[in-house]
């Protein structure tokens, strides 16, 4: 009798080596869920099909790194963004560049296509939204009132709004037609990366660092529910084709949530990282993810998952599904969108500016198809994408089959994993089936390895130690039938050979224990409190900054303040005198988590204290006698000069590519006022 077949609900499908430098950004198409692009730090723009190991196309022209690309809905053209702020546009049929669109002052941040006319929205740096005419080259309108980066742009099913998320913490609505805000949505306690349209009814969701997804209601302008305990920053939300769920890619994980009421129906365990994009086709679930110069693909069958109805229980830690109240059969349906009923050859009408950088098309096209190459690099690939025997069907493949899911490990005997991974005939397009056995690690060769060099910059998210191998502290096995190691065994082995690393931690140890016991009672400075309630209870008593510079180890530094980075209100003018020259290390430090703090701490304090500083300073003297004001006047100078120091090493790093360049760049647009 036939062994049953059990097949996985969640797989990865490949990886691939995307760039010869760091991946960007990336998007997937939304149409066929099977075109991949990704921007990278080499300026270029690859685009390729899921599932399969080539590029099909290589598109060049810009001169910096790519932050943000974009699909349009039928995936005949590519918008990509640079760190420059510069927009190009290329035509995907015809293999060359469409438009190249100049305007914005600082990185593109997020880009989104008209779904029915020929415009192009990009959200930057500089705080603006910008609305482009693919066919004019020009800037239609520009939308402000973020006062930070605006993170990502979604326009509306029927395309008269656009949404946009900022790390202002706010959501925006606004009217295209009127050229005007419609609603600003607060509520979010940290930056916002995503916002996404229901499919149907006038509902919006929103994503943020601070853990939570909200839904708004669009004709009522208020929050109709909130999403709490995410495992992490969300990034990136998908509803259901049908609008029936909310798709969530958290860390690791893929969550399926309903809004009326709030509640999680699945949990699926995906090793995926840090999901960056999301797309359906098939009822399979597509997402990819990308670190360094790798982008990885992964499936989840949708079919088996709970999409509504029971509350599905959670096998992620410190995460419970929110409880599920029964439904309500008697609420009513939201309003639904009104589309046209064909993609209208005259876009709608759009309020539109007469802003200087408005343009028409000239000969700088003949000098944007010279600079800009579309390179192809895989002609048959291409030819059955772009160029389809068949006009009506644009979507790759032609005939779309489903992703074959391997069975769970051990369910299949080896004739029965040979049979599974024949290609049928009857499919147009194949897709290889993926290994059924885990391969084990290779193994150990007993000549002496070629030193691998150590990276400049150590990565924060790494999958083993630099230097080291996890191999290294484990006994070999010679013996299948070995009996476990205990605990005690296991810590004992990894112990040996390795006590310089046992005395670096223990020490570690040692000083987080007396900053602790420093914190316990002392507030943030380390001055004494008394023994009384205040409004923030234990978090005002629970460090102290002089305790840990004294200890002279960068390490407990960055430890402290990622928990002071996390409340604003503990920071204090003295406390930024003490902090500010640690911070100078931590920007000069090889490790990128200790950069990141840094650069967090700082921008903190130029958010909070700068135009105090500045005003401070330029205020008039005093008449008479003013004890405080002299403290605090001298304080001021004090992080004055700190700040002119740390201010010549931002600039000279804000000429970096990838995340880092961005970062110190806004850096170096708070410090401005400075010069």
């Amino acid at each position: 009798m036939a062994t049953p077949v059990v097949t996985k609900t969640a797989w990865k499908l490949q990886e691939i080596v995307a760039h010869a430098s760091n991946v960007s950004s990336l998007v997937l198409g939304k149409a066929s869920g099977r075109l991949l692009a990704t921007g990278g730090d080499d300026c270029r723009v690859n685009l390729w099909s899921i599932n399969k190991p080539n590029c099909i196309m290589s598109l060049t022209g810009h001169t910096s790194p790519v932050e943000s690309v974009r699909l349009n809905t039928p995936e005949e053209l590519i918008v990509a963004g640079s760190q420059s702020g510069s927009i190009r546009v290329w035509d995907l049929e015809a293999a060359k560049i469409l438009r190249t669109l100049m305007g914005h002052k600082a990185n593109i941040c997020s880009l989104d296509f008209h779904p029915y006319g020929e415009f192009v929205a990009s959200g930057s740096q500089d705080t603006n939204i910008k609305l482009w005419d693919i066919r004019r080259k020009g800037c239609v309108f520009r939308y402000r009132g973020h006062s930070q980066a605006v993170r990502c742009l979604r326009f509306s099913p029927d395309g008269k709004w656009l949404a946009s998320a900022a790390d202002d913490h706010t959501v925006k609505l606004w009217d295209l037609t009127a050229g005007k805000m419609m609603s600003e949505f607060p509520g979010h306690t940290g930056p916002v990366n995503v916002v996404e349209f229901h499919p149907n009814e006038y509902l919006l969701a929103s994503g943020s660092s601070d853990r939570t997804i909200r839904f708004w209601d669009l004709e009522k302008f208020q929050v109709v529910s909130c999403i709490e305990g995410e495992p992490g920053p969300v990034r990136s939300v998908l509803f259901n084709p049908d609008g029936c769920c909310l798709y969530s890619g958290c860390q690791d994980s893929l969550r399926v949530y309903g809004w009326e009421p709030e509640r999680c129906f699945d949990v699926v365990l995906v090793n995926w990282g840090k999901v960056a994009d999301l797309a359906i086709c098939n009822d399979q679930l597509i997402g990819v993810a990308f670190s360094q110069s790798n982008v990885s693909s992964y499936v989840v069958d949708l079919t088996r998952v709970t999409r509504t109805g029971t509350v599905a229980p959670d096998p992620v830690q410190d995460h419970r599904p929110l409880a599920q109240p029964p439904p309500n059969p008697s609420a009513p349906l939201r309003r639904i969108y009104e589309r046209p009923s064909t993609t209208c050859s005259k876009p709608q009408r759009v309020k539109q500016n007469s802003e200087s950088e408005r343009r028409s098309p000239s000969s700088e096209d003949d000098r944007d198809e010279r600079e800009s190459r579309a390179e192809i690099q895989n002609a048959e690939d291409y030819n059955e994408i772009f160029q389809p025997k068949n006009s009506i069907s644009r979507t790759p493949p032609r005939r779309s089959e489903p992703f074959p899911a391997p069975p769970e490990d051990g369910e299949l005997d080896a004739a029965t994993a040979k049979e599974a991974a024949k290609p049928s005939p009857a499919m147009d397009v194949q897709f290889p089936v993926p290994n059924l056995e885990v391969l084990p690690r290779p193994p150990v060769v007993a000549s002496t390895p070629a030193p691998k060099a150590e990276p400049a910059i150590i990565p924060a998210t790494r999958n083993e130690p630099i230097g080291l191998k996890a191999s290294d502290f484990l006994p070999a096995v010679k013996i299948p039938q070995q009996a476990e190691l205990v605990d005690e065994d296991a810590m004992s082995q990894i112990r040996k050979g390795h006590d310089t690393m046992c005395v670096v931690l223990t020490s570690r140890h040692k000083n987080l224990d007396t900053v602790r016991a420093v914190w316990t009672t002392g507030d943030i400075k380390g001055h004494t409190v008394p023994h009384c309630p205040t409004p923030d209870g234990a978090l005002f008593a629970q460090t102290s900054v002089d305790s840990a510079v004294a200890i002279n180890d960068l390490s407990v530094v960055v430890d402290l303040l990622n928990i002071v980075n996390q409340k604003a209100s503990l920071w204090k003018l003295d406390l930024c005198t003490t902090v500010l020259p640690q911070i100078e290390k931590l920007l000069q430090s090889k490790y990128e988590s200790y950069v990141q703090t840094g650069c967090t701490s700082l921008k903190l304090i130029l958010q909070r204290f700068l135009p105090l500083i500045t005003d401070m300073l330029a205020a008039p003297p005093s008449v008479g006698v003013d004890i405080s004001r002299e403290e605090r006047l001298h304080k001021c100078r004090l992080c004055y000069k700190q700040l002119k120091s740390i201010s010549g090493l931002v600039k000279s790093k804000s000429g970096l590519s990838g995340r880092h360049g961005s970062t110190f760049r806004e850096l170096h647009l708070l410090m401005a006022s400075l010069d």
